[in-house]
């Protein structure tokens, strides 16, 4: 892998990299669930992980926090794929809707965000995250903040 200028990547080409592994294995919440990247287009990431037994809550379901941070990545990297290099977001709000349960028996879910609105200071998204039958888990919304280069 050579040494790349990660700023000088429009949010596009770097969510693409990171699609492809061409950026190592770096520490980030994508690997510690075991999250993939798979389709990275302008306002649209599709990703996805298999489920397992340390993401159980008390009721032996997966936790609710998996499919939030699992929506809260889709909603903001579709956020970010439309951003030009050396502009930054952050997350303002992520509003989730928990629909059924998820099993810790390695069924793969996966999360589709897309983008609504990408204006100068703030971005809208939506989103789902579905089973590998296709039922619905969760949907959510999120409006992200704009940062400019050097803020």
């Amino acid at each position: 892998m050579s040494t790349t200028d990660l700023s000088a990547l429009s949010g596009l080409e770097l969510l693409r990299l990171v699609r492809d592994g061409r950026l190592g294995d770096t520490p980030s919440i994508g690997r510690l669930l075991g999250m993939r990247f798979d389709e990275v287009e302008h306002g649209r990431i599709v990703l996805s992980l298999d489920t397992r037994p340390d993401f159980a809550n008390p009721l032996g379901t997966v936790h609710g926090g998996i499919a939030a941070t699992m929506l809260d990545s889709a909603l903001a990297c579709a956020v970010h794929t439309t951003l030009p290099a050396g502009t930054g977001y952050t997350t303002l709000e992520l509003k989730v809707n928990y629909i059924r349960p998820a099993r810790t028996d390695g069924q793969t879910l996966t999360a589709e965000g897309t983008v609504i609105h990408a204006g100068r200071r703030t971005a809208t998204a939506e989103g789902r995250v579905v089973d590998d039958q296709g039922r619905l888990i969760a949907h959510a919304t999120t409006t992200c903040m704009i940062l400019g280069p050097g803020r």
